[in-house]
């Protein structure tokens, strides 16, 4: 009988000392940390300028016009080449015009035109966020010029009496921006393409 009492005696010990150790905060808990929500939306594509881009062409615009801002104009012409080559594939004149010049205007509309006597049809995507770099800025007169270069990879799919091509390609261009420091329209138009290295 004492022996039955004292191994009750010992399991009762053990029992509190596990109820003990059980229903103790050990280490850092999840409510320690406040919990930071992450941002929506996948990281923006960081665009810079050149490294070789000269410091005096962008001071003496800044001269004529204080507000301007590298990282806004390149904002600017990122939304700006990706509504002109997609416009371009669809042929589509009312959202080309107001973004080119004159003379760039009319090679496009010469391309298109051709390209619809044809009967081909373009649709364009990206497959991957373009990359943008700021390569140039001069002051020429009163006029500003900047050199952007862009790499894209993008997916063009044609469509015509044959049936559907797909290309898939990679895209290395420089695409010059103006726009008169003197002209109360902000915005700059698309100047000129030259091919680039990749």
């Amino acid at each position: 009988m004492l022996q039955i009492l004292f191994l009750a005696a010992v399991a009762a010990i053990v029992l509190y000392q596990l109820y003990a150790t059980l229903g103790r905060r050990v280490g850092r808990q999840p409510e320690d940390t406040p919990i930071k929500a992450s941002p929506a939306g996948p990281a923006p594509v960081v665009t810079d300028a050149h490294p070789a881009l000269r410091s005096d062409g962008l001071a003496a615009l800044k001269a004529r016009q204080p507000d301007f801002d590298p990282a806004k104009f390149m904002m600017g012409a990122r939304a700006a080449y990706e509504q002109i080559v997609t416009a371009y594939a669809e042929g589509d004149r009312e959202t080309l015009k107001p973004l080119l010049a004159p003379e760039v205007m009319a090679n496009f509309e010469q391309a298109m035109a051709a390209r619809e006597a044809a009967g081909r049809s373009e649709k364009l995507e990206f497959m991957a966020p373009p990359r943008l770099d700021l390569e140039s800025i001069d002051l020429v007169g009163d006029t500003a010029k900047a050199v952007v270069r862009i790499l894209a990879e993008v997916r063009t799919r044609t469509k015509d009496e044959r049936g559907e091509g797909v290309d898939d390609r990679r895209t290395a261009e420089l695409w010059t921006f103006e726009r008169e420091v003197k002209s109360t329209d902000p915005n700059w138009h698309l100047s000129f393409v030259a091919a680039a290295e990749a």
